[in-house]
């Protein structure tokens, strides 16, 4: 979720920086091979799609979070849980901004991350790279 709230936000620091975290926190390499296909790969689940469609929605300025969307999100997980994602998009909201804004220097992990995985999407470090 932080990737998809970095994404909308447009930071490329927190976009490459986000995927890292999440192989340390278990996501496999495979699966994060296929960001830019989740609406479509048998890699993510409904759930995980709902989660990441609002994740993009809320992090959206202006919000665009719907009715529909919401249903969509409630219907795999419980109030509590959105209540954590949305948690996650909010932090992702500050860090976007501070990093971005601060233009911190992308250090070589991430960078080799957003090279192999989010620059056939666009991505090139922008001012992160000095």
């Amino acid at each position: 979720m932080a990737h998809f709230a970095s994404r909308a936000a447009g930071c490329q620091y927190c976009e490459a920086h986000s995927l890292v975290a999440a192989g340390i926190h278990g996501v496999s390499q495979e699966k994060l091979d296929a960001v830019w296909e989740y609406a479509s790969s048998p890699l993510y689940s409904d759930a995980e799609r709902a989660a990441l469609d609002f994740a993009l929605a809320a992090g959206a300025v202006p919000n665009a979070v719907d009715a529909e969307l919401m249903e969509r999100l409630k219907r795999h997980w419980s109030e509590a849980q959105i209540v954590q994602i949305l948690g996650a998009v909010c932090l992702y909201g500050f860090l976007n901004r501070w990093n971005d804004s601060m233009a911190t220097d992308l250090e070589e992990a991430p960078r080799a991350m957003g090279e192999r995985v989010l620059a056939r999407g666009g991505w090139d470090g922008g001012k992160h790279l000095r």
